[in-house]
């Protein structure tokens, strides 16, 4: 079991187009000889890289992995509206954004920057009574799915360019988790009065994760290696708690320490660089909330 967990912790991907998440997950599968493999939230099939996988143990330390922004670089089409919001849709309205200029756009860009209220794609991962929102549609359901507050922090045109009636715009997203960027592209679109849908998207960053982090799936498949183990992501996602030798030995029993005036999760790390736990006060007691090498290990 000690072998299990020098082989814990967390394989960040850089994910190509064409795949969905679950199929880097059965590929990572095969690469490193375990079931034991899970993703932290969905990347869609035509989206490219960062997507966070845990391998052995990590997979449970992946339910407690903070992801509160994502970054993203996008391509947004002005001029058509898609059944999806993305390429991948049925074309619904075509107009001309020919007169569309660059104020028009800057405007636009500002109106959905900040806090907003957001309608997801109906093609989302989001559950509708069991079922995921994107299997109704296809099943013939119509889906309108209610808005909800997001945080676009960042949403800046890098290039546009003219393709006949069409305008591309080459943009840099930095928002909260849970902002479909489908979804940015639709409202720009309707907002201009043309449409707009996604062409291109790339998730550069997810949390304290980027790219530098990705490793391909052809280097996975030649040499299956972690990106990080399991003390290196904790101590990556959150603020480090230095505790005894002894205090570490008690954390890896479950056991509770005496509150330290502790705000939010922290990791607990042994003089040894061990991170054992990741622990959270709760009333007097400063308890654990994720074992990562419990004493029966």
């Amino acid at each position: 079991m000690t072998d299990a967990l020098s082989r814990s912790g967390l394989v960040v991907v850089d994910k190509p187009a064409g795949l969905t998440s679950h199929d880097v997950v059965g590929k990572l599968r095969r690469f490193f000889s375990t079931k034991r493999v899970g993703h932290a939230g969905t990347l869609d099939p035509m989206a490219t890289g960062v997507l966070i996988l845990g391998i052995e143990r990590g997979t449970r330390f992946l339910a407690h992995l903070v992801t509160a922004t994502k970054a993203y670089d996008a391509t947004i089409r002005l001029g058509a509206a898609t059944t999806t919001d993305d390429a991948e849709g049925e074309v619904l309205s075509t107009t001309s954004a020919a007169d569309i200029d660059d104020a028009a756009v800057a405007a636009g860009v500002a109106a959905l920057t900040g806090d907003i209220m957001q309608r997801p794609a109906s093609v989302s991962a989001i559950k509708i009574d069991g079922k995921r929102a994107h299997q109704l549609v296809r099943e013939g359901e119509t889906v309108e799915l209610p808005a909800r507050p997001v945080t676009v922090s960042e949403f800046t045109v890098l290039r546009s360019r003219r393709e006949g009636d069409f305008l591309d715009l080459e943009v840099q997203v930095r928002c909260s988790s849970g902002t479909y960027i489908r979804s940015l592209a639709r409202d720009l679109g309707e907002d201009l009065g043309v449409g707009g849908h996604l062409t291109a998207l790339r998730r550069t960053e997810v949390g304290p994760f980027e790219l530098a982090d990705a490793q391909t799936l052809e280097q996975l498949a030649d040499a299956p290696r972690l990106s990080l183990t399991l003390d290196e992501a904790l101590t990556r996602s959150f603020p480090v708690l230095d505790v005894t030798a002894e205090e570490g030995a008690a954390l890896a029993m479950g056991k509770w320490l005496e509150p330290r005036g502790l705000k939010g999760v922290h990791a607990a790390v042994t003089p040894e660089g061990k991170a054992v736990a990741l622990i959270k006060e709760k009333g007097k007691r400063l308890a654990t909330v994720f074992v990562a090498r419990p004493s029966t290990l």
